[in-house]
């Protein structure tokens, strides 16, 4: 069993049979009576999120979590489809459990899944990807890399984000995902970073 004083951002636990991801939460000591914790969960069943509060201390069946390379195959119907490249399983997640990881994945390439309890239940996006810039206004004359300002680019997944100036389309820069913003430039190729754990916020 693990505790109150276990909880961690992105550890699972199941509340009265329902298994939850921790957002985020808090410990709270009132002047008056008992401690308790205030969280914020992820229902893994259908994504929903509620805010709950436990007694300090109170105790809780532990998850079994793991992460699977999978690839990315297609997107149809409101499902994303995904397969084991080893045992060619394959397995479909509704698109709005993983719509936010996915805007950084392009099709065809690998990406971790979580399963809880053998349960698959979310994609885990690289906390960085490279990404080719597919359409971005050009930038003033004079422009350089020192230069302040920003404008949009839209990246080759769809995606669009904030771009110094100086970037040109056909470009290829480096995006936190965890707040997709710019970072630098990158390579030549458009491609996923190389880091598939995000650090918990």
């Amino acid at each position: 069993m693990i505790s109150t004083a276990q909880f961690k951002n992105g550890a699972h636990i199941e509340v009265e049979g329902t298994i939850y991801r921790i957002v985020e939460f808090q410990h709270v000591k009132p002047g008056k009576g008992g401690a308790f914790v205030r969280t914020k969960l992820r229902k893994i069943e259908d994504g929903s999120i509620q805010d709950k509060t436990f007694r300090a201390g109170e105790k809780f069946r532990p998850i079994h979590t793991e992460s699977r390379k999978m690839q990315f195959l297609y997107e149809s119907g409101g499902e994303v489809a995904f397969m084991d490249s080893r045992s060619y399983e394959q397995i479909e997640l509704p698109k709005e459990m993983v719509e936010e990881a996915m805007r950084w994945v392009l099709p065809n390439e690998e990406v971790e899944i979580l399963f809880v309890d053998d349960k698959a239940t979310d994609v885990q996006a690289p906390s960085a990807v490279d990404m080719k810039v597919t359409k971005t206004e050009p930038g003033l004359k004079g422009d350089t890399a020192s230069g302040g300002g920003s404008k949009p680019a839209t990246l080759e997944s769809g995606v669009e984000v904030q771009v110094p100036l100086f970037i040109a389309e056909g470009e290829v820069i480096r995006v936190d995902t965890r707040t997709g913003e710019y970072v630098t430039r990158a390579g030549s190729k458009g491609r996923h970073g190389h880091d598939p754990e995000r650090p918990d916020a």
